[in-house]
């Protein structure tokens, strides 16, 4: 009986050793969607601290973005390094990186158009692929790279559960520079 109830106590005690190690733990990750921002027009992000004691270090984040409607497809997979300056839940972040794009737009350009023998009018369609395309700054090419930076505010708790964000991101690359851009990210911090 005596060992019935040392192996019980054990068991207490080291559930409540894991529970209290859970506890002290801080959310050094996040998982979140963001409109705008660094993905272009939208993105899956996973974000994380190299230091996963300290939520105001040194981090990166990486992501993608992608549609394919009508002949027209769009992949972005945004990469940054970024840093979180504050304490408890409010932190100011500030990050550099780039996107690498790549699309393939298709204009529909319609030659020799007749009326065939039951009367229905034809054209043969010519379909020739884009050289560029233009997402606030022209793109010259597929695949391209975007520079981007990262200035904004992002609220994450101590402990995980809903964070979200607000960004400012300038954009750049060989045809210019763009100061306005902007992101707002909804996730799970954990």
């Amino acid at each position: 009986m005596k060992c019935i109830v040392l192996g019980f106590l054990l068991l207490l005690s080291s559930q409540f050793a894991i529970g209290q190690e859970a506890e002290n733990k801080v959310a050094t990750q996040a998982i979140y969607v963001e409109l705008g921002g660094v993905g272009l027009p939208y993105s899956f992000n996973y974000d994380f601290r190299f230091d996963k004691e300290k939520r105001d270090s040194w981090g990166m984040r990486v992501g993608f973005s992608g549609y394919a409607l009508e002949g027209d497809s769009f992949f972005s997979l945004p990469v940054m390094v970024n840093k979180l300056y504050g304490k408890g839940n409010h932190f100011f972040e500030v990050g550099f990186g780039a996107t690498f794009l790549a699309f393939d737009n298709e204009d529909y350009t319609y030659q020799n158009c007749y009326y065939d023998q039951n009367g229905n009018y034809i054209c043969d369609s010519h379909s020739e692929s884009n050289s560029g395309t233009s997402f606030i700054l022209d793109i010259d090419g597929s695949p391209s790279v975007m520079g981007v930076l990262n200035f904004g505010y992002r609220r994450m708790p101590s402990d995980g559960g809903f964070m979200w964000k607000v960004n400012l991101n300038p954009i750049f690359n060989n045809n210019g520079f763009w100061p306005l851009y902007a992101g707002i990210g909804l996730g799970y911090a954990f």
